[in-house]
């Protein structure tokens, strides 16, 4: 059955992966792809893409479970994709009770190590802390990764990069939007699919009642070789971890940053003070001398859901326009879940339609 035509707005891994389910289980359907950059130049590229089976609550853990399947086909069918296996070690004073409702199949370590080699570095194993192996992670050049899918869609979807949505007016009929370019469009419905910008004066009104906000996200770097035999270390306790990125050649640590309700236009303007000596505390309680080679790395935003699960959701009567996003810092682990869950909804709106 056909959707009509679909607009898909942002293109992030969340809007491709959204595209392309479109494509693939409706391809009677136009569907357009417009992004105010260029595709995957926002989260997508600031993203460690760092996925493994988790999640605090069913949901997520089944949409988890869900994108691993998808992520393990996907290299399957192409094994140039950008997506690399890592090995990975998560250190918590957590018991296996509490660990399993987390995470899929954690293992303990029997020989109950005092410390991790990481990035050349010992990380140590705090007193009352065990280690635990959790199978089926990877990591993914989540912006490489956009653009080759994408590239892939382009005889079947119109891409329209550099071109910012001004107006969203959904109707009766279908939902008109306007372009930076003066352009008007007239589609059937809209997959709306922003990312951290929630405050765009086109739906900045539609997406307040879902309480989202933008928090800002830090991560390190550090100038170590990392190559395919090293493993990544989770920080539980912490909600911090150390990636190798071997396809950068050096490691990253990423932390949790507090900072609240910013801009992603203006938040990604390099590292503050504070990042740094916020992310050197962290790590230093386990790994003082890498704290003190963390000097470079990255910084972005993500929207967050009050309920830490994505958001999936109608934002006018006749569900024309779905949104999609507010994963909480978890867009590539998710996406692949979010984008079926994003069709679904529109497959439904347009099945109640035809009644």
């Amino acid at each position: 059955m056909s959707l009509g035509t679909v607009a898909v707005i942002g293109g992030g891994i969340i809007g491709c992966l959204v595209a392309r389910r479109i494509v693939h289980e409706h391809p009677a359907s136009t569907v357009l792809l417009l992004d105010r950059d260029q595709v995957g130049c926002g989260a997508s590229r600031r993203s460690a893409g760092l996925h493994f089976p988790r999640g605090t609550t069913e949901r997520v853990r089944r949409m988890s479970e869900y994108s691993q399947e998808f992520y393990e086909k996907l290299r399957a069918e192409r094994p140039a994709v950008p997506i690399h296996p890592v090995g990975m070690s998560l250190v918590s004073r957590a018991d296996h009770d509490e660990l399993e409702r987390i995470y899929a199949r954690p293992v303990r370590r029997d020989d109950a190590p005092a410390a991790l080699d990481a990035c050349g570095a010992e990380v140590r194993v705090p007193p009352s802390t065990s280690v635990w192996d959790v199978p089926g992670a990877q990591y993914a050049d989540v912006q490489r990764l956009v653009q080759a899918l994408v590239s892939e869609l382009r005889p079947r979807v119109d891409v329209r990069e550099g071109v910012r949505v001004t107006a969203l007016e959904p109707d009766e009929g279908g939902v008109r939007l306007g372009l930076g370019t003066g352009e008007r469009l007239a589609v059937d419905r809209v997959v709306l699919a922003p990312g951290p910008w929630l405050g765009e004066p086109a739906w900045a009104e539609r997406v307040a009642p879902l309480g989202a906000r933008v928090k800002r996200i830090v991560a390190l770097h550090i100038e170590h070789p990392a190559d395919e035999k090293d493993r990544a270390v989770v920080l539980h306790d912490e909600d911090a971890f150390l990636l190798p990125l071997a396809y950068r050649g050096h490691w990253l640590f990423s932390y949790t940053c507090q900072d609240w309700d910013v801009d992603p236009d203006r938040v990604g303007v390099g590292l503050a003070a504070h990042d740094v000596e916020q992310a050197r505390a962290c790590l230093g309680r386990y790994a003082p001398s890498l704290a003190s080679r963390c000097t470079t790395g990255r910084v972005f935003c993500d929207a967050y859901s009050t309920s830490r699960q994505p958001l999936l959701r109608r934002l006018d009567p006749d569900g024309r326009v779905v949104f999609a996003g507010a994963a909480n810092g978890s867009g590539y682990r998710l996406a692949p879940a979010i984008a079926a869950e994003a069709v679904q909804l529109i497959d439904q709106s347009v099945k109640g339609s035809l009644r």
